[in-house]
């Protein structure tokens, strides 16, 4: 976990709940971030990360090739943003993200 601290001010909030994540929490952050039904609203209310915050866990952990096709993933996806979802999904992500903490 040093280079997910490395470059980021230890006072900040960011720095705060980025150092408070253990392993198996890293682990669980970048399984719901892979996941494309889980919102990062979600990964939010379970974890206290913001999507940029998962970002820089995910640019951290994962190696440069990985970051990359995660980022193309996500760019644009609608369905990691639940503003950005239509109506008619009716697909609640909390029940996955609970599903996949289950299994972790």
């Amino acid at each position: 976990m040093s280079n997910l601290l490395e470059g980021i001010d230890m006072q900040s909030t960011s720095a705060k709940r980025l150092a408070s994540l253990t392993p198996d929490d890293i682990s669980a952050v970048i399984q719901m971030a892979w996941e494309d039904r889980t919102t990062f609203e979600t990964i939010e209310e379970r974890t206290g990360l913001i999507q940029t915050d998962v970002i820089k866990l995910m640019r951290a952990e994962m190696k440069a090739s990985s970051f990359k096709m995660w980022r193309t993933r996500m760019a644009g996806r609608k369905t990691k943003h639940r503003a950005l979802r239509s109506t008619e999904m009716k697909h609640d992500d909390s029940k996955i993200a609970d599903h996949r903490r289950a299994n972790c």
